[in-house]
């Protein structure tokens, strides 16, 4: 029989082995952990208003400073997905994202952790990690602070229509106990949408104060302005900037989010309008 010759190894390119050999050992049990906690983090930022390219970023980026391969990642608008792969091994879990705030001084402090984690060896990093994720500071500031705060938003914006001092004191008025309701009605576990119609309609009451004492030069300013602060304009900006990169599911159900709302605060101030009467509405051009 003629000698054959002997069968070559497949050629691995020089980067791909040493990241093969730069990868720790990591146990089942390890790689468990590391896979909750990046759903956890990608779930924290899907939950306080990251756009998706940055949640997809920080979740690999977290893995990898933890020492797995890869770290994949599924997003819908109410879900997460994880999959973390190590040496062929694959761990995959789901989470559901409950609520949808806004809350940027969270998103930043998970991307100052994973920064941290990137700088550190390899070595006892996971535990570090999850004490620096639990003494994550999810404090909000108080609604007697913000209410006003944004009273005096839709009253900047009554003063910009043309209003005078008397519907911008109305308008500060109603969008101060607006969003004072809001908060009590969030709080309470209320739909969000149902939140949203019983706001709307609260402020237009409030706002047509103005309209039924003949206070300033347009009452109707007031009511347009008093519904403001139910403008969900973050959650629409997200979802174009998520369409815009590729993530068609989460751009697509923020997306459907912003219009539902958009009608309940509609519907709000429709229910308010017709109780009161009031046949024309809006500020004038």
């Amino acid at each position: 029989m003629p000698n054959s010759a002997p069968v070559q190894p497949l050629a691995v390119p020089a980067d791909e082995a040493q990241k093969r050999r730069a990868l720790p050992y990591i146990a089942y049990e390890d790689q468990q952990k590391i896979t909750r906690l990046c759903v956890r983090c990608g779930l924290l930022l899907m939950q306080h208003g990251a756009e998706s390219a940055v949640v997809v970023d920080l979740c690999r980026r977290l893995g990898h400073a933890l020492g797995v391969g890869s770290v994949e990642c599924g997003l819908v608008f109410n879900s997460i997905t994880v999959t973390t792969i190590y040496s062929n091994r694959c761990i995959t879990t789901l989470r559901a994202s409950t609520s949808q705030n806004i809350n940027l001084h969270v998103v930043v402090q998970i991307q100052r952790i994973v920064l941290d984690l990137e700088a550190m060896p390899r070595t006892s990093t996971l535990e570090h990690a999850v004490e620096r994720f639990d003494a994550i500071d999810r404090e909000t500031y108080p609604t007697w602070v913000v209410a006003p705060m944004v009273g005096v938003a839709c009253a900047c914006f009554a003063y910009l229509a043309g209003g005078d001092l008397g519907v911008v004191a109305v308008t500060w008025v109603a969008g101060t106990c607006g969003l004072t309701v809001r908060k009590w009605l969030t709080q309470h576990h209320f739909n969000t949408f149902v939140a949203a119609l019983i706001t709307a309609f609260i402020a237009s009451i409030l706002g047509s104060i103005a309209l039924a004492t003949h206070t300033g030069n347009d009452p109707h300013i007031a009511i347009a302005s008093s519904v403001l602060l139910l403008l969900p304009s973050f959650p629409l900006i997200n979802s174009f900037s998520d369409m815009l990169k590729g993530y068609m599911a989460m751009g697509v159900g923020r997306l459907a989010f912003v219009l539902v709302m958009t009608l309940s605060t509609c519907i709000g101030i429709l229910c308010a309008l017709l109780l009161l009467r009031i046949d024309q509405w809006g500020i004038p051009t």
